[in-house]
């Protein structure tokens, strides 16, 4: 939770205009910056002041936000593979195609002649 620090240097008041401000859609960054106060303790404020319990809504949203951040790097790393094996198979087609009549008895020498 945000420090005692905060009341006594700032008052709760300044607090709940800050919270207000956020919660009608500011850039938390942004007005972080501009109060000269840090981020995180905006938003424990708005926790403090919304009675200690974070917005399900909320808690919900960040937990569909990691899972598709998840799910985002593990289709970056199958799109990886696949473009990996696609040029690996290419490059099987070309040696292929290189060498001629590939049914054909390998040529060796005899010992002993």
């Amino acid at each position: 939770m945000a420090n005692k620090k905060g009341t006594k240097r700032r008052g709760v008041e300044f607090w709940r205009r800050a919270v207000k401000r956020l919660e009608a859609g500011e850039n938390a960054g942004d007005l972080a910056a501009e109060l000269g106060i840090n981020r995180r303790g905006l938003y424990q404020w708005r926790v403090r002041l919304s009675g200690g319990t974070p917005d399900p809504g909320r808690e919900q949203h960040t937990a569909l936000r990691r899972e598709l951040d998840r799910l985002k790097r593990a289709l970056a790393e199958k799109v990886l593979e696949v473009d990996f094996l696609q040029g690996a198979l290419h490059k099987i087609e070309v040696r292929r195609q290189g060498k001629p009549n590939p049914g054909a008895q390998a040529s060796t020498t005899r010992s002993g002649k």
